[in-house]
């Protein structure tokens, strides 16, 4: 639309730098050869008679003023003068004598005082009567010239402003459907990669919402694979890491000596952190598989009490307390599984991180409509500058000492995604880290 009114401007601007140059509406005056030649019979046949000479050409020129310049303002019209010999028979209102030409017939730009004028000059083939017309050029010319040519140029001047709307309502018009196609994908989540429902009639945009929907499936079936092997091989190996513990503990049954027990304590630690990590990378795969499916109202103060039930003995091996604080009860659309994870994790870094017999709160409120869930221990805490990066997939901090695969808020992070909510990392009262989600209310 902007280069369509800039192309307009450019050629009005073409037509108007052309009506300056050519004097506006001079060049059709003095190219009114018949006229000048009508100018030239009258006063050869009225010689005899000054008077009616005078008044002829009087009329004759004021016809030819109105015709060409239908102005009342004298010095900025057409010019006559006309001459027998050396003898001056007729002259226009502010005419300058120096207009007169010497020259042969033809046009020519003459200066007087610094005005520009064009001006011609005609001779008699039948005596020695001649004449010079001449009209002024500058930009008054352009106004001159609309007034005169009205009837074509004034439509066109008034259509130059309305040019814009009619432009700027088509292209409106035929981006409807780019734009439809627009916010379909921005409405997509992560998960989503169903092909897209909007089928445009346009050949164009159908051909490239089929090239979108193409590369949907192509990423949809690797995600699928890659999904597929991550979950094949977790289950996989729970069952020789599962055989290799079994085995640990019955040699940790018999009579061994101090070095064979310290080697058995080795292999069940890393087996329990190699189960925990086949484990998390399960409950990553679901968390991702399961991002398209439905969700369920659910009481979430009825799953924290269910949840830190069956954390309890985990908490309990190094006298960890874990306390519940619900005010009310609070119902999310979820997903059963999703949440689950979400809370073990969230729980179960609390309980690894904070120090023997100290104290791990959950608690649960509404605020601003958002389902408010809190968990807060008493451990080292994430410098701020590393609260944004733990939740990127086997990140840890550097400075923490307890083992772990860097899953756990990847986790957790990516369940409250797909809810609709968020977690954020901040600092417990008394020191410790703050781990707070919200969740949209049913």
């Amino acid at each position: 639309m902007m280069v369509q009114v800039v192309l307009v401007l450019v050629m009005w601007g073409g037509v108007i730098t052309l009506i300056v140059h050519n004097g506006g509406d001079s060049s059709s005056y003095l190219n009114s050869t018949k006229s000048f030649d009508a100018v030239i019979r009258v006063a050869e046949n009225l010689a005899s008679q000054p008077v009616l000479q005078q008044q002829s050409l009087l009329a004759i020129d004021e016809a030819l003023r109105e015709e060409f310049d239908a102005s009342e303002l004298h010095e900025l019209g057409p010019m006559l003068l006309v001459w027998q010999g050396e003898r001056l028979v007729y002259r226009s209102k502010a005419a300058s004598l120096a207009l007169s030409g010497k020259g042969a017939d033809g046009v020519e730009t003459v200066y007087i005082q610094g005005e520009r004028y064009r001006a011609r000059t005609v001779r008699s083939r039948r005596s020695d009567m001649w004449l010079t017309a001449a009209a002024p050029v500058g930009w008054i010319n352009v106004f001159v010239t609309i007034n005169s040519r009205g009837y074509f140029l004034l439509p066109l001047l008034i259509s130059l402003p309305l040019l814009p709307l009619p432009a700027w309502w088509s292209i409106r018009i035929a981006m409807r459907p780019w734009r439809r196609v627009a916010q379909e994908v921005a409405a997509r989540g992560p998960h989503d990669l169903t092909p897209l429902q909007f089928k445009p009639p346009h050949r164009e945009l159908a051909a490239m919402v089929d090239s979108v929907n193409a590369l949907l499936l192509r990423v949809s079936q690797s995600a699928l694979r890659e999904r597929s092997f991550i979950a094949d091989a977790a289950h996989e190996l729970r069952t020789p890491l599962a055989a290799m513990r079994v085995n640990a503990e019955a040699l940790q049954g018999q009579d061994n000596g101090p070095v064979q027990r310290e080697l058995l304590n080795g292999i069940l630690s890393s087996g329990n952190r190699a189960g925990r990590l086949v484990g998390q990378l399960l409950q990553l795969m679901r968390s991702d598989a399961t991002g398209s499916e439905p969700h369920v109202r659910l009481g979430l103060d009825a799953l924290l009490q269910d949840r830190l039930a069956a954390l309890s003995g985990l908490a309990s091996r190094d006298g960890i307390e874990l306390e519940l604080a619900v005010a009310e009860p609070v119902c999310v659309m979820g997903q059963h599984e999703s949440l689950v994870s979400l809370v073990d994790n969230l729980v179960e870094n609390a309980i690894k991180y904070s120090p023997p017999h100290g104290v791990v709160r959950v608690s649960l409120s509404r605020v601003a409509g958002q389902a408010l869930l809190t968990v807060e221990d008493q451990g080292p805490g994430i410098v701020p500058e590393l609260r944004l990066r733990v939740f990127d997939r086997f990140f840890r901090d550097p400075q923490q000492t307890k083992s772990g695969s860097g899953l756990g808020l990847a986790i957790a992070a990516s369940a409250a995604a797909s809810h609709g909510g968020r977690i954020e990392l901040g600092d417990a009262q008394g020191g410790g880290l703050l781990a707070q989600v919200q969740l949209p209310l049913t």
